[in-house]
């Protein structure tokens, strides 16, 4: 036993010195940042790192919902396989409980997660040090894991804050600095959804978060640290509008259905003994809108088999949204996700610049779940079971 005790200390030693030796890795997202914002001027700092290093276009999976992206940027497996199936769900092992961002108790159980393997699970298997902040899955301890240091989301705190947080962990003594760190800007979803993707209120929030990462790229090379910086958003933005709207109760009543997920897709649940009536009503042609009962959903959108999905799910055209004539929301909404990850508006930025990266590289589209494999390469660990390839990104790697 104590033998064993001290090659497990030695193990971790060993590798905590060789993570001092590599560069860390800071995952960044952007959530709701279209690839095309990219070109519109106003990104300074992602230019100039998107020269210096690699670019592209990003498949977001399907649907292109903020949580079941972000996890699936992180395990390499596609929300159908990772288990966060959508923003708000529930699970049959758990009647009466749904998984939703607001549910705190939920968000903290791995009950929800364990389906997948974040990427800090396998590097703090590994002996590294791990700081992911205001990542979706951070609170639990998911496969028995948890990373060394974390922080859950606060929409409240500045962006700079973020940002300094993240600086100071890489101010730690080499031994015990992180070697992957993530950081999240969330106002260019919220400007996109309030005022729409076109509208100039859009593009100052993109400027705003290009001035963010400004900062840490400043912070880093006035620590001297020169860090493999991956740029990724979790979706894109379309615009939508109120006179494109498809009314539920215009094709049901509301005694037949229980909804969960409306707008930019519809996850719905028949009441007791109306399943014919529902599927009567959906699964036939609609002018702006395909619905389906979860085991026919097209295979192209590699969804529908795990337990968590609804029943039945409805897709409308990109830029349409489904709601019902008693939804008043607190505003109207002039953006919106959730739409055929093969549409150009749900199209995700990335940006990768470093030492690992060679510089001026376009890549061609590629699925998110490809950016896992990516970042098991640039830390050094072995990746788990996943959907993606490193295939996607090799032409952007040093080596």
């Amino acid at each position: 036993m104590l033998r064993l005790f001290i090659a497990l200390v030695l193990l971790m030693s060993a590798s905590a010195a060789a993570a001092a030796d590599r560069p860390p890795t800071i995952l960044i997202s952007i959530d709701g940042f279209r690839a095309d914002y990219l070109d519109r001027g106003v990104t300074p700092v992602l230019s100039a790192l998107a020269a210096q290093g690699a670019r592209g276009a990003m498949r977001p999976s399907f649907p292109s919902k903020t949580f079941p992206n972000h996890y699936a940027l992180v395990t390499g497996l596609r929300p159908d396989r990772n288990g966060i199936v959508e923003n708000t769900f529930e699970d049959p092992r758990r009647p009466g409980v749904t998984f939703r961002m607001a549910n705190r108790e939920a968000v903290k159980d791995r009950f929800w997660w364990d389906e997948g393997e974040p990427i800090w699970v396998a590097a703090e298997r590994a002996g590294l040090i791990t700081a992911p902040q205001d990542w979706p899955g951070v609170e639990a301890e998911i496969h028995g894991v948890r990373p060394r240091h974390y922080q859950p989301f606060d929409m409240a705190t500045p962006n700079a804050t973020r940002v300094d947080r993240l600086l100071a962990l890489l101010d730690l003594p080499a031994a015990q600095r992180p070697a992957f760190l993530t950081l999240y800007f969330d106002i260019v979803d919220t400007a996109g959804h309030d005022f729409g993707p076109d509208a100039p209120e859009t593009n100052a929030a993109v400027a705003e978060a290009d001035a963010g990462i400004g900062r840490l790229v400043a912070g880093l090379k006035a620590r001297r640290i020169a860090a493999n910086l991956v740029v990724v958003a979790d979706h894109g933005m379309a615009p939508v509008s109120l006179e494109r709207r498809i009314f539920l109760d215009d094709l049901l009543p509301k005694s037949a259905y229980r909804y969960l997920g409306a707008g930019a897709i519809l996850t719905l649940y028949p009441a007791e003994g109306h399943d014919a009536e529902v599927a009567a009503a959906l699964l036939k042609p609609h002018a702006h809108m395909d619905c389906w009962r979860k085991a026919d959903i097209p295979d192209r959108f590699h969804y529908g088999k795990n337990p968590r999905v609804a029943p039945y799910f409805c897709l409308p055209q990109t830029g349409w949204s489904i709601t019902t004539r008693d939804y008043k929301p607190k505003k109207p909404e002039f953006g919106a996700h959730g739409f055929d990850p093969y549409s150009p508006d749900m199209a995700a930025v990335f940006v990768a610049s470093g030492p690992a990266f060679k510089a001026g590289v376009t890549l061609p589209p590629f699925d998110n779940v490809s950016v896992y494999p990516l970042l098991a390469r640039l830390l050094g660990v072995t990746p788990a079971d996943n959907d993606g390839s490193l295939g996607d990104t090799a032409a952007a790697l040093t080596k």
